[in-house]
């Protein structure tokens, strides 16, 4: 067996059920699930970041969801630590990681071992940028940080203007970009790796995203930003960033009706699930499976992935004796 510890990693765009898959494939090789996801790690932002309920996880041990003060900044190093911590543990248990999200960049991270350096923080410089901010808009920030850092542009969300303001707070200090300071052609990490990535018709990922919302304002999504903002969580923070939040801020501000809110949310949401699709497809370790339109694989889909998760644990010596035979995957097809 290779000194490398395993890892299945199971990616894709948001709402083509990359949470589900990995519950099933944590149940069929007795794994435990690793979450690789920018703002599930924050306490209190449930719906908005469509967590699974505990029965969902149908028993699976879940990790590295809610363990941020969604009032503090979280980097990306301190989320590599701690996920690198944990899948050393998951292993000693004899146990399979399962890495699963969608945020690329924490799941590169892993893959490439990635070494994140530091910049100390220019305080004058940032506040010269946050007034730019206000005054030119954070589009015309976002401009400038594509021209100056196209790669790290490409892993923001135009609207998340404190990233920005920090990524061009970085190219202006150093002369270079945020992601000039490591490697970003695909590379031999600390991890044997089988990267899985989960895809499905556009136009029907979308209709599901469309759907998806609607289902998290009735859940109560507007109360859990009240919530978080009766907590003392800024405004202005990045957890209050993500796509669900900032847009029921302007919501409950008055600055749009509901249904514009909820409008937002959706093309938010599917722009974002168009970059993650641009992000990955790019990695050329991701082995793509396939949904149907109907949100469920096919049964030779679902003999391939098999097939696939099987001929990478026989490769690195794990042993698949005591594996499950059977899963909902299969029932459902």
């Amino acid at each position: 067996m290779t000194d490398r510890k395993p890892i299945v990693c199971v990616v894709g765009p948001t709402g083509v059920g990359k949470s589900e898959l990995s519950v099933e494939i944590a149940l069929r090789y007795g794994g435990e699930v690793v979450s690789a996801d920018s703002m599930q790690i924050y306490r209190g932002m449930d719906i908005g970041t469509a967590k699974l309920r505990p029965d969902e996880m149908r028993g699976v041990p879940h990790h590295l969801l809610d363990i941020a003060d969604p009032a503090r900044k979280f980097t990306v190093a301190e989320w590599k630590r701690q996920a690198d911590m944990v899948i050393d543990e998951i292993v000693a248990r004899g146990r399979l990681p399962v890495v699963c999200g969608g945020t690329g960049l924490y799941v590169r991270a892993l893959l490439d071992d990635l070494d994140f350096s530091q910049t100390p923080e220019n305080v004058h410089l940032r506040a010269a940028l946050d007034r730019r901010a206000d005054e030119e808009g954070v589009q015309a920030l976002y401009e400038e940080l594509r021209a100056r850092d196209p790669e790290r542009a490409r892993m923001i969300h135009p609207h998340d203007r404190k990233r920005i303001v920090r990524a061009l707070e970085v190219a202006m200090v150093r002369g270079t970009g945020m992601s000039e300071d490591y490697d970003w052609t695909p590379r031999q990490g600390r991890y044997e790796a089988l990267v899985l990535g989960i895809t499905m018709p556009r136009e029907a990922l979308y209709q599901r995203i469309d759907r998806r919302v609607e289902h998290m304002w009735r859940l109560g999504l507007v109360d859990e930003v009240k919530r978080l903002l009766a907590a003392g969580v800024p405004m202005g923070g990045t957890a209050m960033q993500a796509i669900g939040y900032k847009e029921v801020v302007s919501y409950l501000s008055g600055a749009v009706s509901e249904e514009e809110a909820i409008r937002i949310i959706q093309q938010n949401t599917r722009r974002f699930a168009k970059r993650q699709w641009s992000w990955f497809r790019r990695d050329p370790r991701v082995h793509w499976f396939a949904k149907g339109s109907d949100g469920l694989f096919s049964t030779d889909e679902i003999a391939r992935l098999w097939a696939c998760i099987d001929h990478f644990l026989q490769d690195i010596g794990w042993s698949t004796a005591n594996r499950s035979s059977t899963c909902r995957l299969e029932s459902e097809s």
